[in-house]
C-alpha cells in the first residue's frame, strides 16, 4: 500500500510538471541591481566584485535556498562543486571539506564558529551549530588558503553564513512530515520600526530510526539513528547614521541524537550557544571597519562531558588611498576546554594576530593582492602567514587568477590531550603545529548571460600534518606528526541558462591526497554534480545529482555512486507555497563516512526518503 501510495504521489507531480510545461509560462520579473549581485565580501574582508576577486567563491543565494528547500546548511553545501559534508553522529556532527581538506573555517556574519576542541579529524567545527536556513541572506564559499586573513583552520577555505537583517513585518511558518517519522516545525519574525530591526526565529526537528539500503540490497533499519532538535535565534540591529550600526546576534542549538557504534547503542547530547555584539562603522565607504565582541559555547554529553567556552575581541579597519585599498585589524581568543572522560579539564589556549592586506588596482585589468598575518599562540609561539595574490581582466568576461599562500594549523586540545581507555585512543602533547602553503590558478569566462565557465587548479603541502593512526600492533590509536601532505586537485564548473523557465549546472572535482607517499581517502576523491532546474508561473523544480567513481568499496560500500535529489513546489497564493522532496531517489548505496578499517563503524547515507512541506508567511 505504502509503495503505491508514493507511486501515485510521483505520477501526479510528474503529470502536473508536464502540464506546467506544456502551459502558458509568465515568469515573474525580479528587478536586481547586477552590481550588487556580483559582490562578495569574505574573500577580502570587504566588499568587491566576483569577477576582480583572485579567489574561487562559490555564492548560495536565499533565493536558492527557498527554492530549494534545503533543511539545513549542510544540505545546501552538498551540492556545491567540491565541497562534501560528512554526517556521522545523526545530525550531532556535520563536517565540511572544501578541496579534500577538513581544516575549513565556518563563519557567521564574519564571526568564527571554529574551536579549540576538535573531533579526531583536523575539522574544528559541525555545521550542526547552525540553528536554520530561514534567516540566511546568502553563504559564500571561498575555496583555498585563507590563513593570511582568517589564521588557523583556513586551509581549505572559509565558509561564510550572511544572515538577514530584518525589513518588512512578516511571520513565516515553514512546516513538513516525510520518512522514518520526521517532523520539522519552524516559525519566525522579522520587521523594523525608527532606526531598529530584527529576524528571529525558533524551530523543532524530529527523525526515528532511518533506513538505508545494505550491501546485499535489502533495506536495513540504522538502529539509534533518531533525533530530537530544537534551536532559537535573534538578529537585532539598531542604525545610528548612515555610516555606522550596532547589531546583535544570538543562537542556540540543543540537539538530543541517538548514534550506533560498533554494537553500542549510546545518546549524544550537544548544546550550543554562540553570540556577539557588533559596531559597524564606515558602511557607507568601499572598505568598512568593525568593533566585535563573540562567545562561543559548546557542550557535549557522550561516554561523558565535555564542553568548550571561547571568548574573542576583533577589530577591523580600512581605508581607500588612491588605487589601493588597505584593509587590517587585529584578533584576541581565549578558550577553556574540558574533556571530564579523558581526564582533562580546563585547558585554556589564548591565541592573538594581527594581519594587513592591500587590494592594490595596477591598472583597468591587473590587480595585485599582498597580505601578511602574524599569529602568536600560546602553546607554540608566534608564526607568519604571508599572502599574495593577482587577478587579471584581459575583457569584461573573462579573469584569470593565481594566489599563494602560507598556512599554520596548531593542534587541538583533543589532539594534546585526549585518553580514551575504552577505545585505546590517545593524544599527544608533543605535537608540533601543522605548516605549509597552498596554491590555486583559474580562469573563468562568461561565454553569455547563459553560460559562464570556471575552471581552477589547486594543490597543497603540508609539514607535520597532524594525524590519528591506529596501530595494529599496540591497538592503540595515536595522534602524530606525519612528515609531509600532498594534495592537488581540480574543479570545473560550467553554469547557465537555457531560457527563461531553465537553467542548469554542472561541475567536476578531482582531488589526490598523499600522506607519507600512502593514498587518502577524503570523501568523494572524484567526483561530479549536475544541477538542472525549472522555473514557470508557479511551478518550481529542481533536479540535483551527485555521480562518483574509484572508491574503495569496502569503505564507501562500493567503488561507485549515483545519487539524486529532486523537489518540486507550488504557489498556491501568494502567501503559501506546498513542497514535496525526494532525497536519494535510487536508494543509492552509499557511505557518508567511511567504514573503519578496525573498529567496522560506519555512517551511511539515509535510503529514499520523501518529504511534503508548506511555508505560510502572514
Amino acid at each position: 500500500m505504502q509503495r503505491d501510495l508514493k507511486k501515485m504521489v510521483l505520477a501526479s507531480l510528474a503529470l502536473g510538471m508536464l502540464y506546467s510545461g506544456t502551459a502558458v509560462c509568465q515568469v515573474e520579473a525580479v528587478a536586481q541591481d547586477d552590481d550588487i549581485v556580483d559582490v562578495v565580501v569574505t574573500a577580502e574582508r570587504m566588499p568587491s566584485s566576483r569577477m576582480s576577486t583572485p579567489a574561487d567563491v562559490t555564492v548560495i543565494t536565499a533565493e536558492q535556498i527557498e527554492d530549494n528547500h534545503y533543511s539545513d546548511v549542510a544540505e545546501a553545501l552538498t551540492h556545491v562543486n567540491g565541497v562534501v559534508v560528512t554526517n556521522g553522529n545523526a545530525n550531532g556532527d556535520q563536517e565540511v571539506v572544501i578541496n579534500g581538506d577538513q581544516r575549513v573555517v565556518i563563519m557567521i556574519d564574519g564571526q568564527r564558529l571554529n574551536n579549540d576542541q576538535g573531533s579526531m579529524t583536523r575539522a574544528s567545527v559541525s555545521l550542526g551549530m547552525i540553528p536554520s536556513v530561514k534567516n540566511i541572506e546568502r553563504i559564500e564559499v571561498v575555496k583555498g588558503a585563507g590563513s593570511a586573513l582568517y589564521g588557523s583552520d583556513a586551509v581549505g577555505g572559509v565558509v561564510n553564513i550572511i544572515t538577514k537583517k530584518g525589513s518588512k513585518a512578516e511571520t513565516t511558518l515553514d512546516m513538513n512530515i516525510g520518512s522514518f517519522g520526521t517532523h520539522n516545525l519552524e516559525l519566525s519574525n522579522q520587521g523594523s520600526e525608527g532606526d531598529w530591526s530584527w529576524f528571529a526565529g525558533a524551530g523543532l526537528q524530529e527523525r526515528d530510526y532511518f533506513r538505508y539500503k545494505g550491501d546485499n540490497g535489502e533495506n536495513v533499519r540504522r538502529n539509534n539513528s533518531g533525533y530530537n532538535n530544537k534551536s532559537l535565534y535573534l538578529r537585532l540591529d539598531k542604525k545610528f547614521t548612515d555610516s555606522d550600526s550596532l547589531r546583535f546576534m544570538f543562537t542556540h542549538r540543543q540537539t538530543d541524537a541517538e548514534i550506533q557504534e560498533d554494537a553500542l547503542l549510546r545518546r549524544q547530547n550537544h548544546n550550543f550557544n554562540y553570540g556577539s555584539i557588533t559596531y559597524n562603522f564606515k558602511e557607507n565607504q568601499s572598505v568598512p571597519g568593525f568593533l566585535r565582541y563573540s562567545a562561543n559555547y559548546k557542550s557535549t554529553d557522550y561516554q561523558g562531558k565535555y564542553d568548550t567556552h571561547s571568548h574573542s575581541l576583533e577589530y577591523q579597519n580600512g581605508w581607500q588611498l588612491g588605487n589601493h585599498k588597505i584593509v587590517a585589524g587585529g584578533e584576541w581568543r581565549k578558550s577553556s576546554s574540558t574533556n571530564k572522560q579523558s581526564g582533562y579539564e580546563g585547558k585554556d589556549i589564548t591565541t592573538y594576530a594581527v594581519f594587513l592586506q592591500d587590494t592594490i588596482k595596477l591598472d583597468d585589468q591587473w590587480t595585485f593582492i599582498p597580505g601578511l598575518r602574524m599569529d602568536h599562540h600560546d602553546a607554540f609561539g608566534t608564526h607568519w602567514s604571508p599572502k599574495a595574490a593577482l587577478n587579471y581582466q584581459p575583457t569584461k568576461q573573462t579573469r584569470l587568477y593565481a594566489s599563494w599562500g602560507k598556512v599554520f594549523k596548531a593542534p587541538t586540545a583533543d589532539d594534546m590531550f585526549y585518553i580514551d581507555n575504552a577505545y585505546f585512543m590517545r593524544g599527544n602533547p608533543n605535537l608540533k603545529p601543522e605548516s605549509g602553503h597552498v596554491e590555486t590558478v583559474g580562469i573563468t569566462h562568461e561565454f553569455s548571460e547563459k553560460a559562464v565557465l570556471d575552471v581552477n587548479y589547486f594543490w597543497s603541502n603540508i609539514d607535520n600534518a597532524i594525524k590519528w593512526v591506529y596501530n595494529p600492533a599496540t591497538w592503540w590509536t595515536d595522534v602524530q606528526n606525519v612528515s609531509n601532505e600532498k594534495k592537488q586537485g581540480i574543479n570545473i564548473s560550467l553554469n547557465g541558462k537555457l531560457s527563461d523557465r531553465w537553467s542548469y549546472e554542472a561541475g567536476y572535482s578531482y582531488i589526490s591526497s598523499k600522506t607519507d607517499d600512502k593514498q587518502v581517502s577524503y570523501y568523494e576523491p572524484n567526483g561530479y554534480r549536475l544541477g538542472v532546474h525549472y522555473n514557470c508561473d508557479r511551478w518550481k523544480a529542481n533536479l540535483m545529482g551527485r555521480f562518483g567513481s574509484g572508491l574503495d568499496d569496502t569503505a564507501y560500500g562500493r567503488n561507485h555512486y549515483a545519487i539524486w535529489d529532486f523537489n518540486t513546489s507550488y504557489k498556491a497564493t501568494d502567501n503559501v507555497d506546498i513542497y514535496f522532496k525526494i532525497n536519494n531517489i535510487t536508494n543509492q548505496v552509499y557511505y557518508v563516512v567511511p567504514k573503519s578499517t578496525y573498529t567496522g563503524f560506519y555512517y551511511p547515507l539515509q535510503g529514499r526518503t520523501f518529504l511534503v512541506g508548506a511555508t505560510i508567511k502572514f
